[in-house]
């Protein structure tokens, strides 16, 4: 839910160099989690994110056990952050 909260706050992040940072990530489970969480908080810059041009790998990941899985992006996360904001 930290992280998540530090999300919120992300609101000003500029597209370009977003874009150019998932593109040039490593981590499946970090980009998915992102993109999550920067859907979730309802970023205005996130409709500029051009996701085709972004490995998500392929297969679900877990971030916790006993969680909710979210299918868009193929991760469970914690029940408390899928409840917690806007829908996906």
């Amino acid at each position: 839910m930290e992280c998540f909260e530090l999300m919120e706050g992300l609101n000003n992040l500029p597209p370009k160099q977003v874009q150019t940072l998932l593109e040039n990530c490593q981590s499946v489970k970090v980009k998915r989690l992102f993109l999550y969480m920067a859907e979730k908080a309802d970023h205005d810059w996130f409709k500029y994110l051009d996701l085709k041009n972004v490995d998500l790998g392929k297969g679900k990941r877990s971030i916790t056990k006993n969680g909710v899985l979210v299918n868009k992006y193929g991760i469970t996360v914690p029940k408390e952050l899928a409840e917690h904001g806007k829908s996906i």
